[in-house]
């Protein structure tokens, strides 16, 4: 009877140990594929959700388009080496900046948001739309998007040398770019710009030129960045009335004003980026004027008084010829208060081709900056002495940039 029993364990044990382990592997491999599903249907939902189907309706008609912009979460997994903070090449309060490498082998730079503001999700696809057919030797090539995630990751090209802001204010470095580079800095910005406002099928405001969305690559040709706050010009119209946007020192005081944005915005921030270039000098730099107004109307009184030498750097004043001091008359038009009277991106362009190539040549006045422009309005434009309570009059457009740019830094972006 013993015997038959421990025989009877026995062929139970050898029956139920590759039963036990099949059940084991069977859970194993159900919750896998549970996962794998949960994975798939909550890409689904965040693709839905950031509108993937309106992009992928935008970029249809163009399947070689369509196939590159619409990248998956696996492959940005693995480009990142999921996401490990060692890939991390930059990051702010919106979101951070990896470094990553494609599976067709590109060297990229993937934006990754912290929040996502859904009534802007279907601009934001559009803009990616058309962003994507924008090809410009001095704009920021975007490679795609994924979508995959809660908000959307964007995927650009890598630029080794780092922003225009960081080789103008690096401290502890007595010399910075040389003044030949400067003006080829600013005429190649100043070309995308054109570009972005008179040369694709729908007209781009960038909306957020600063020194700090100025990339440098490997042989210093500058590429400008980071369209997350640009718009369309709307095709009837030349302007389009928004909530403000900007950062603190380049926001156009006009278009804080009236709430008015137009492509003169763009001019505007250019012309603070001439100053930097100039200078050397922060755009927020207050101690620089006893009324603390900051860098703008400090350069402008200093320009309309003959005294620019006291604010210029000295390596400018060392390299720079003539060419100086119509880069500083040029950047003066650009700050200009009204903005009727600034100058088009165009006409910076060719005017700073002209300077660039070292040439006499004169452009028709519609064409190029003219230099018989009043300084002095433009001086008055920006004192500091009205009364606290002083209220925009539309008529003149004449108010104080300091008080402006107090108010500004209210709305940090």
């Amino acid at each position: 009877m013993y015997v038959h029993f421990s025989g009877l364990i026995i062929v139970l044990s050898a029956v139920s140990g590759p039963a036990l382990l099949l059940l084991v592997l069977g859970t194993l491999f159900l919750l896998r594929k549970f996962k794998q599903h949960r994975t798939k249907v909550l890409k689904q939902k965040y693709f839905k959700q950031n509108r993937g189907q309106l992009l992928q309706q935008l970029v249809s008609q163009k399947a070689d388009i369509a196939e590159r912009m619409i990248i998956s979460l696996d492959e940005i997994v693995k480009a990142t080496n999921n996401f490990d903070t060692a890939r991390e090449i930059g990051g702010g309060g919106h979101g951070t900046v990896y470094k990553g490498i494609l599976s067709d082998l590109h060297v990229v730079a993937i934006k990754k948001s912290k929040i996502a503001i859904r009534k802007e999700i279907d601009e934001f696809i559009n803009e990616v739309a058309i962003l994507s057919q924008i090809n410009h030797k001095n704009v920021v090539k975007l490679f795609g998007c994924c979508l995959e995630t809660e908000v959307p990751l964007l995927v650009y090209e890598f630029i080794p040398n780092g922003t225009l802001y960081h080789h103008l204010h690096t401290q502890g470095q007595e010399r910075s770019l040389s003044w030949s580079n400067r003006l080829r800095i600013a005429t190649e910005i100043a070309t995308s710009l054109a570009y972005l406002h008179s040369s694709v099928s729908i007209p781009i405001i960038h909306r957020d030129i600063k020194s700090s969305n100025i990339l440098l690559d490997d042989t210093m040709t500058s590429k400008v960045s980071d369209f997350g706050a640009s718009r369309y010009i709307p095709i009837d119209n030349t302007e389009l009335t928004t909530r403000i946007q900007g950062t603190f020192g380049y926001l156009d005081p006009e278009c804080f004003y009236t709430g008015r944005l137009t492509d003169k915005s763009d001019v505007y921030s250019f012309g603070v980026i001439l100053v930097e270039l100039l200078t050397r000098k922060k755009p927020t730099c207050s101690h620089l004027s006893n009324e603390g107004g900051g860098l703008v109307p400090h350069f402008v009184n200093l320009l309309a008084s003959g005294n620019l030498d006291q604010i210029m750097d000295p390596q400018v004043l060392e390299e720079g010829g003539k060419e100086v001091q119509e880069v500083a008359m040029l950047a003066a038009s650009c700050i200009n208060l009204r903005g009727e009277e600034r100058p088009t991106m165009r006409q910076v362009e060719l005017t700073l081709e002209g300077l660039q190539q070292g040439s006499n040549k004169k452009y028709k006045k519609d064409d190029r900056v003219t230099e018989e422009f009043e300084i002095g309005s433009i001086r008055d434009n920006y004192s500091s002495g009205t009364s606290e309570g002083q209220r925009f009059e539309e008529s003149s457009r004449r108010y104080s940039l300091e008080q402006e740019m107090m108010i500004s830094a209210r709305y940090p972006r």
